[in-house]
């Protein structure tokens, strides 16, 4: 404790003499910003100390996108393996550090910038039954300390040691000597990390549950081959709430959702909720926007007119964070960390056989 203090007290001090936030730039010495210590002397990089919210005053509510009976979940793991770069495939296609911050991956173990509907089909998968589906979120850290996690995928034997620790609720890779100079160069060379201002040790994620959810109104219909979707939006902060999808909560807390980071009670895991549309205009797999060829449903569950229901996916990432507001997402440098810029996205490449076994499963209100 008393090492952390003194680590963030010199990050004050330092940083005091340092510019301001100049050209989108973050401050080299932000390596170790923990609002909880530093208060304001983290706005730059952020996120704010009103971006958290005590669950417990969160009032009961809504609970996202309405959702029938049945339903179908793909065990793919938690990214034990430590598949993550700064890409994105679907919005930036062919752009190394498209992103600009760090992505967590399930499934298809080969999803970079690059990525093709072909790349996928070749490539291996950390999910059961032959989903070669990928699936991604920006990863989340806490900012107690020193430290970051490797943005980019290790290397083999990295990769073999990662799974060696699979139980770690945190990867650390910073060694306990290392100076917060030899940190700062380390994470500022990493694409999507310090120099975008994403710092801190990233956190594994306790559980990732990917549940294929039915219609309250009416029967589902199968995903086509290569369908891809993004939910929420990076740029939510600037861009306003129209496409925002963030939804935080706690563990035992379920029937209270927040667009702000959530304050949990001793015991309680940290849960980001990420609901993805579900009606299909039933020709296209993607559209110039990423959005308008697949829609929310409205309130009532019902597609609009000229769409069909497809299964929902759900999203539900649980996590064991620091006490207090020193947790944040990686985000855009503008975004300043924003909760409510969460986002996911996910492409179909399921065999069409288990895409059948998915929609018979949903239909009759099975839960596979």
């Amino acid at each position: 404790m008393r090492k952390r203090l003194i680590l963030a007290m010199a990050g004050v001090l330092i940083g005091s003499s340092l510019n301001p936030l100049i050209g989108g730039v973050r401050p080299a010495l932000a390596d170790h910003c923990d609002p909880s210590v530093q208060g304001a002397g983290c706005e730059d990089v952020g996120p704010a100390l009103e971006d958290f919210a005590d669950i417990r005053r969160v009032p009961p509510g809504d609970g996202g996108v309405r959702a029938g009976r049945g339903s179908f979940t793909s065990r793919c793991g938690r990214n034990e393996n430590g598949h993550r770069n700064s890409d994105n495939h679907i919005v930036a296609p062919g752009v190394s550090n498209g992103a600009h911050h760090v992505h967590d991956y399930v499934g298809n173990l080969t999803t970079n910038g690059s990525s093709t509907d072909e790349s996928l089909v070749a490539g291996g998968t950390t999910c059961r039954l032959g989903d070669r589906s990928t699936y991604f979120w920006p990863v989340l850290r806490s900012r107690q300390g020193l430290g970051a996690q490797p943005s980019a995928s290790p290397s083999p034997s990295a990769a073999a040691d990662a799974d060696a620790d699979a139980d770690a609720d945190v990867q650390d890779a910073t060694s306990e000597n290392a100076t917060a100079q030899d940190v700062t160069a380390r994470h500022t060379e990493e694409p999507g990390g310090a120099a975008e201002g994403n710092v801190g040790t990233i956190l594994l994620a306790r559980s990732v549950t990917l549940q294929f959810r039915g219609n309250p109104v009416s029967k589902v219909v199968a995903m086509p081959r290569f369908l891809r979707l993004i939910t929420g939006d990076a740029k939510a902060a600037t861009n306003g709430g129209a496409n925002a999808r963030a939804q935080w909560t706690c563990t035992g807390f379920t029937n209270r959702l927040t667009g702000r980071y959530p304050l949990c009670p001793r015991g309680s895991l940290v849960l980001r909720v990420l609901d993805f549309p579900s009606c299909w205009d039933g020709q296209n797999t993607d559209s110039a926007n990423h959005r308008t060829h697949v829609v929310f449903p409205a309130r009532n569950g019902a597609c609009p007119a000229g769409t069909r229901a497809i299964p929902q996916l759900r999203m539900t990432l649980a996590y064991s964070v620091p006490g207090g507001p020193s947790f944040a997402v990686d985000s855009f440098p503008e975004q300043r960390h924003n909760p409510i810029t969460d986002h996911a996205d996910f492409e179909n490449v399921m065999p069409d056989r288990l895409m059948r076994s998915v929609v018979t499963c949903i239909n009759r209100g099975l839960r596979c």
